[in-house]
């Protein structure tokens, strides 16, 4: 593997790992779609990604998700499932990336990819409680297209210009990590709020 198809498996896999955190359903749709019509090429850890029945369900889930994202507070019922679902798909991803055999390199990517995502869902997940305390839904629908904005956007530019893709996701970890612990700190004074008892109105003499 020389230098270049490096920085590529490095890209793809913190692609996959990145925007299954945002959008699972959309990548898997959209790498694979594009593999199936031979416009990428997919290492062999991901060729399954390309077959006709990964796609239908991918593009039925996303459809799903399309909706229920434009919603507030169905939003984040939907990213609170998804916990579940999204870190450890984005951790296989981002593990099938480096190869089809397990091996360190494949280890280590599952691990570092599954923390990529963890970091990218609770950033979208509290981004979003964020916003649901806005009474407008137009907020909420800006913030749902421009998720499905910037996952195509980094589908394109990590298979396109690699390193760029991996210095832009440099930079977005650095927000996250100083964005995390401020969302969760709302997050708190949120649920200290709604979890104080609240005075019975009195009756009017």
């Amino acid at each position: 593997m020389n230098e270049f198809q490096v920085i590529q498996t490095v890209a793809l896999a913190s692609l996959l790992a990145w925007a299954s955190g945002l959008r699972l359903y959309l990548v898997v749709f959209v790498v694979g779609v594009a593999a199936y019509y031979g416009w990428v090429t997919l290492p062999e850890g991901l060729a399954a990604l390309s077959h006709p029945y990964v796609i239908g369900a991918a593009g039925f889930l996303l459809a799903i998700e399309f909706l229920a994202d434009k919603f507030p507070g169905v939003d984040s019922a939907w990213d609170g499932l998804h916990t579940f679902i999204r870190i450890p798909a984005g951790a296989l991803l981002a593990a099938g990336a480096t190869g089809e055999t397990l091996s360190a390199l494949t280890v280590a990517a599952g691990l570092l990819g599954g923390t990529i995502t963890a970091g990218t869902h609770f950033t979208k997940a509290g981004s979003r409680a964020v916003i649901n305390t806005s009474p407008e839904p137009v907020t909420n629908w800006a913030a749902s297209f421009t998720e499905d904005a910037l996952v195509l956007g980094g589908v394109w530019l990590a298979f396109a210009h690699p390193w760029l893709f991996i210095a832009m996701l440099l930079v977005f970890l650095a927000v996250v990590a100083w964005l995390l612990p401020k969302l969760w700190r709302f997050a708190k004074r949120m649920w200290t709020a709604l979890s104080l008892p609240r005075e019975p109105p009195r009756a009017l003499s």
